[in-house]
């Protein structure tokens, strides 16, 4: 059946509100507009993952004390990863927060999300270096490369290319915290878990 007909089924149960994980972009907006409850969207295929930014947002708020005036990373598969996105997107509504997004080229984030940041006067850069970015961050949001969002030859491509382990540890500094919406494939090595900055878990 259609995602409307479900909608209104659900509905029909009388629910105070219905979560949402589509695999289809708007997938929350269509939706909301049958539904007789709030729609609250937890991913939309490569859209937006609202619900991840903000425990991402807790995180870096409970870990760093703040999120005004924070250099933020944010890395890996920006192209198809809804939470890089979504953490942007709610970044750009604090003060003086500097964003540097750090992928393959072929991989880069939406130009949707950089004209967004445009428009609300946020600094971000593009990086393929992670060892030029990494001692400049107080946050490194670190992202899997997706290999069910691309062709064979992309992965290829990028899988392996950027990895965390004891050698980029050792370029962040000591204040900052690294954190993965999870799940992990090899981005971040598992000796980097016991690390005090690791806060993805």
């Amino acid at each position: 059946e259609t995602l409307e007909d479900t909608i209104r089924v659900l509905c029909g149960y009388h629910p105070d509100v219905i979560t949402l994980r589509h695999h289809e972009i708007g997938s929350a907006e269509r939706a909301a507009a049958v539904s007789t409850v709030p729609i609250i969207n937890a991913g939309d295929g490569t859209g937006q993952h609202p619900t991840q930014a903000l425990l991402d947002l807790y995180t870096i708020m409970r870990e760093c004390g703040r999120i005004d005036g924070l250099t933020v990373i944010i890395g890996g598969d920006l192209a198809n990863g809804r939470t890089a996105r979504s953490l942007a997107y709610l970044l750009a509504k604090f003060t003086w927060v500097s964003l540097i997004f750090v992928s393959p080229p072929e991989l880069r984030i939406g130009s949707d999300i950089k004209e967004y940041l445009m428009r609300h006067h946020m600094a971000f850069s593009e990086e393929d270096d992670l060892h030029r970015a990494l001692p400049r961050a107080d946050v490194v949001y670190w992202t899997r490369i997706q290999k069910e969002r691309m062709d064979p030859a992309t992965y290829a491509k990028a899988a392996g290319r950027y990895l965390i382990g004891k050698r980029e540890l050792s370029e962040m500094q000591n204040r900052a915290i690294l954190l993965h919406p999870l799940p992990r494939i090899d981005e971040i090595a598992p000796e980097v878990d016991s690390d005090p900055r690791a806060a993805y878990f």
